[in-house]
């Protein structure tokens, strides 16, 4: 018990756990916002509601891979720098999706690109969580960056609706979700895997 509540106040003044936060919450708000959503955006398009079930269903499928596949990644490259790539692949899965004629093919399209960057965050914000304060306090502190990405997602939900409702469409709350897609890529940049000195970490 003490160790958590040392470890703790290290973490939260600790500049990279801040950011790493910061790009979880956005996590959070992209992946609540589609799949709250996107049925109904493709619904208001024309589409029938199977597609937006098999779309979610999409999602879902490839994100196994691309979960996979990021922490296989991550033990080989800066997890930073791939969260950074993740956000950047994001931002630009939602502007080709959003923004242009929507049809089964480009829905279906965004559900495997997206499903590809879904939960790849979090192998890599674990690993970079462990990468510097080691393994020992890793459920309470990936719990503190855990709650950033809900707080995001109740966001993500909760004003992806409100914004429909005020403006009868969903083009601002795609554009936020691009928006943040894009400062979450650049928060991740400068974060560092450097391990804490032990000193430093029990203080």
């Amino acid at each position: 018990a003490e160790g958590h509540q040392q470890q703790a106040p290290v973490a939260l003044g600790h500049g990279g756990f801040r950011l790493l936060a910061l790009g979880f919450f956005v996590c959070g708000f992209q992946v609540v916002f589609i799949a709250t959503h996107l049925p109904a955006f493709l619904s208001d398009k024309g589409l029938s509601p199977q597609v937006g079930s098999t779309v979610l269903a999409l999602i879902g499928l490839v994100n196994i891979a691309g979960t996979y596949n990021a922490g296989l990644w991550g033990g080989r490259m800066r997890k930073p720098m791939l969260l950074t790539w993740v956000y950047l692949a994001r931002a630009a899965a939602i502007a080709g999706f959003a923004w242009m004629p929507v049809s089964e093919i480009s829905a279906y399209t965004f559900g495997a690109v997206m499903g590809l960057f879904w939960l790849s965050t979090v192998p890599l914000t674990n690993g970079t969580i462990a990468a510097v304060f080691g393994v020992k306090n890793m459920s309470m502190l990936g719990g503190l960056v855990f709650l950033a990405h809900q707080i995001g997602g109740f966001l993500g939900g909760w004003l992806g609706g409100v914004l429909f409702d005020r403006l009868g469409s969903y083009d601002l709350a795609w554009a936020l979700a691009l928006g943040l897609s894009l400062l979450a890529a650049v928060l991740n940049l400068p974060i560092r895997e450097t391990a804490l000195h032990p000193a430093e970490a029990s203080a």
